[in-house]
């Protein structure tokens, strides 16, 4: 379960001002659940839910943490007494299960807080009553610096009544707030008289000024609602005030104690800031030396940023003579490029036509090689016949024949004439 934040009342972890204004609430209400089916509707821790399953029929708490109501389960374990998980805009019952329907401090909490009121007829019997309380907006607005970071929607006195009068035939609202009072009583009593002071003078009750607001609504005629005086154990305001002024005093010494060693830490904090308002002093004499010798710096280099200036203008002279000069180059370059061209076509032609006198002379030279050794077996042939025919005409038949005329004689023979 979470800690305390002021908004769900864990007892022992509250003080007892703010106890006695939860008490009170259930104490207001105990006297109405008396042998009824009671609901209270955002239980919280369930202190109350046990208070009046004392008297009730049956009392269910119901809480929407899951956490919270296992917790109160354990807390208050008691006959006639429930605890569950729900949503008070959706109420996990049936139409008239209960005869009253107890919502302490939990509208201002819920969006779409008109859930609350609607489930509530619904679950409750025909005779049942609601009631239900809510801090007063004026009133917080002014004793409050911030608003209240956990409440949705806070009400005013006539939007409250409105809201509860659309749905409930019959409304009273009780004003709820934490007075002082005096009371005289024997440690053996058990009965008690009171007395509130009135004047009759001044009116009703202005109900802007109130607290809280307590409601107690119903379908039928409401009975039996005098005013409700609620008296704690506790009630010694004296006593209370007396403790809460030595707490009081107590953290009053316990500051008193933070504001020596704040003055003392400040009086550190003072010599510190003098010895940094010296080093300042010093870091600032040396950061002016150090601008007096920037602005010399920046005097000199703007001098020779003039001069470099003056050297720009030449150079942009010499840079447009030498673009003039590029640009005619480029236009002698760009005819040569042309002539070139010209002159690679026309040595691309002569060499076509080297190609192709070239093809022709390998032609003739494979057709004289050709020739050359068609001559040479020519030049063989004939050696072979020159020899034969010398054989011949060396033989002597060819000589018989010859002399005796018989054989014809060749040109060719050297001795013809023999």
């Amino acid at each position: 379960m979470g800690e305390f934040t002021g908004e769900r009342v864990i007892p022992g972890e509250v003080d007892v001002d703010l106890w006695n204004e939860h008490l009170a609430r259930y104490a207001f209400a105990a006297r109405r659940a008396m042998g009824r089916r009671v609901l209270d509707a955002g239980c919280g821790i369930g202190y109350g839910s046990a208070q009046m399953a004392q008297i009730a029929q049956h009392v269910v708490g119901l809480e929407i943490a899951a956490g919270v109501a296992r917790s109160a389960r354990q807390r208050y374990n008691a006959p006639r007494l429930d605890f569950v998980s729900g949503d008070c805009r959706k109420l996990p019952f049936p139409d008239g299960a209960f005869d009253l329907v107890v919502a302490f401090e939990v509208i201002e909490h819920l969006e779409g807080w008109e859930g609350l009121l609607d489930e509530s007829r619904r679950v409750l019997s025909a005779p049942g009553e609601l009631i239900i309380s809510t801090p007063n907006r004026l009133y917080y607005a002014e004793s409050r610096e911030t608003p209240n970071p956990y409440h949705v929607h806070e009400f005013e006195y006539e939007e409250f009544c409105a809201a509860l009068s659309a749905r409930f035939p019959h409304v009273r609202i009780f004003l709820e707030n934490h007075s002082e009072g005096v009371i005289f009583s024997l440690p053996e009593a058990t009965d008690i008289e009171s007395f509130v002071e009135s004047d009759a003078g001044s009116g009703p009750v202005d109900p802007h000024s109130s607290h809280f607001f307590v409601a107690v609504c119903s379908g039928q005629p409401i009975y039996s609602s005098p005013p409700f005086i609620y008296i704690p154990q506790s009630g010694n305001v004296l006593r209370e005030r007396e403790k809460h002024i030595a707490l009081l005093q107590s953290e009053l010494e316990q500051k008193d104690r933070w504001l020596e060693e704040a003055k003392d830490s400040l009086r550190d904090l003072h010599r510190r800031h003098q010895a940094l308002e010296a080093e300042a002093a010093e870091n600032q004499r040396r950061a002016q030396q150090a601008i007096d010798a920037l602005e010399q710096e920046n005097a000199r280099k703007a001098a020779w940023a003039e001069q470099l200036n003056a050297e720009i203008l030449r150079l942009g002279e010499i840079i447009r003579t030498l673009q003039a000069d590029l640009e005619e180059k480029t236009q002698w370059a760009l005819n040569l490029e042309a002539e070139r061209m010209r002159l690679v076509e026309e040595v691309a032609s002569v060499r076509r036509d080297l190609k192709i006198c070239v093809d022709q002379l390998h032609a003739t030279e494979a057709e004289l090689e050709n020739r050359t050794a068609w001559a040479q077996g020519l030049d063989q042939q004939v050696a072979r016949l020159t020899a034969d025919l010398n054989a011949w005409l060396g033989s002597p038949a060819y000589r018989i024949g010859k002399r005796l005329r018989l054989a014809p004689i060749p040109s060719s023979d050297p001795r013809r004439r023999d």
